[in-house]
């Protein structure tokens, strides 16, 4: 019988990834006083502003508990708002303010550079080759 090697297991492998990956982008996000939660929450409102708070809760993969409390904590920001939807009034849809709008030019070159730190020793095809494969770990589709 072989034995169990820790340190080349996929779990132990990328969650010591998501470590590192996690420390230096909670590092380069201080100075904004926004944690990479915040900054994922964000990111999807750059991409569609105004989305519900179920639609970001399946987006993000975040607990509906848990989602309320980021989006409380932007609101105190003053970088998003809720407000109703305009044909159900139970439903609450989360947008971006002025402030959140350009904090996207700001957030944006910090992520780029942790990426860019993370994956400098690898070619362009293995970096793309990760994200297929990470993906497929997820149970997405890949291209």
């Amino acid at each position: 019988m072989s034995r169990f090697n820790v340190e080349e297991s996929v779990g132990f492998l990328v969650a010591k990834a998501y470590q590192r990956l996690y420390s230096c982008f909670r590092v380069g996000l201080e100075p904004y006083g926004v944690t990479p939660q915040q900054f994922a929450l964000l990111a999807f409102l750059w991409q569609q502003d105004g989305l519900s708070q179920a639609e970001l809760s399946e987006k993000t993969e975040i607990d509906r508990t848990t989602l309320s409390g980021l989006i409380d904590r932007l609101q105190k920001l003053e970088l998003v708002e809720r407000c109703r939807h305009p044909a159900d009034r139970r439903v609450w849809l989360v947008r971006l303010t002025p402030a959140g709008r350009s904090m996207e030019a700001k957030l944006l070159p910090v992520a780029m550079q942790v990426r860019e730190k993370l994956t400098s020793n690898l070619r362009d095809s293995e970096y793309q080759d990760l994200c297929d494969l990470l993906k497929k770990l997820r149970g997405e589709p890949h291209e």
